[in-house]
């Protein structure tokens, strides 16, 4: 079947990352895949959480979406008073997604905080966030080798993610929200520049799937976030 936008059907929308987007965090950019926009921005502080251990640091994110990034208008988070039971779950998955490549030992006594707000959604939000926040976590980690905070990038790896899907009985590469509002299965999948998985979320919305539906849509997405790692390497001025 044709998809809405005419690619074919392992292809990604267009991608673009503009870094440095904001001149007063220590590290920014602006991911857009096809009309789907994040605002991306790292921010270093040396008050670690509680919970983690002396001498060590810390990453965490934070996501929403303003209030006219979708087709009708959303109540902010703040109005409701309590944070959206799926902002707080995409922010949660940001985080581990991103600490999977973080030594957090070599990071030291730092805290950093990826915020991702979503300008407009189209599809993908959060693994948009993922790889946008991958982007601004390291042009933060590059300000803080500039003022001498690290002796060394704390990182393991690159991390990206995309969504896969069916439609139509037909697997897909990175969905919009047309093809994903009709999607029969949805599958987010996130892995680092080694071809390792670090977490898949994958959902029969309208019927359950096979293994072999499974195997092909995180191939899919392997090719899929290759892809966006050579357009991470190329925002940091690496590719």
């Amino acid at each position: 079947m044709a998809r809405i936008d005419g690619r074919a059907n392992d292809q990604l929308r267009p991608v673009e990352i503009i870094p440095n987007i904001n001149k007063f965090a220590e590290g920014s950019c602006l991911i857009r895949c096809g009309n789907t926009h994040v605002l991306c921005t790292a921010s270093v502080e040396d008050k670690p959480p509680r919970h983690v251990p002396e001498g060590e640091g810390w990453v965490t994110a934070e996501y929403s979406m303003l209030p006219r990034a979708n087709r009708e208008r959303s109540r902010r988070d703040i109005s409701k008073l309590k944070l959206s039971g799926r902002s707080a779950e995409i922010q949660r998955l940001i985080g581990r997604s991103l600490r999977s490549v973080v030594d957090r030992k070599k990071l030291g006594p730092w805290n950093i905080t990826i915020d991702c707000d979503v300008l407009q959604g189209d599809g993908g939000t959060r693994t948009a966030s993922i790889t946008g926040g991958f982007v601004a976590m390291m042009l933060a980690f590059r300000t803080m080798m500039e003022k001498g905070q690290l002796s060394e990038y704390p990182i393991s790896g690159y991390v990206a993610a995309v969504s896969a899907g069916v439609v139509g009985d037909v697997p897909m590469l990175d969905l919009c929200y047309e093809e994903d509002s009709s999607a029969m299965v949805d599958l987010n999948c996130v892995m680092d520049d080694q071809d390792r998985l670090i977490e898949i979320q994958g959902t029969g919305e309208g019927r359950p799937f096979t293994l072999d539906e499974q195997q092909k849509l995180v191939e899919l997405c392997a090719k899929g976030i290759r892809e966006l790692q050579a357009a991470q390497k190329k925002a940091l001025g690496e590719g």
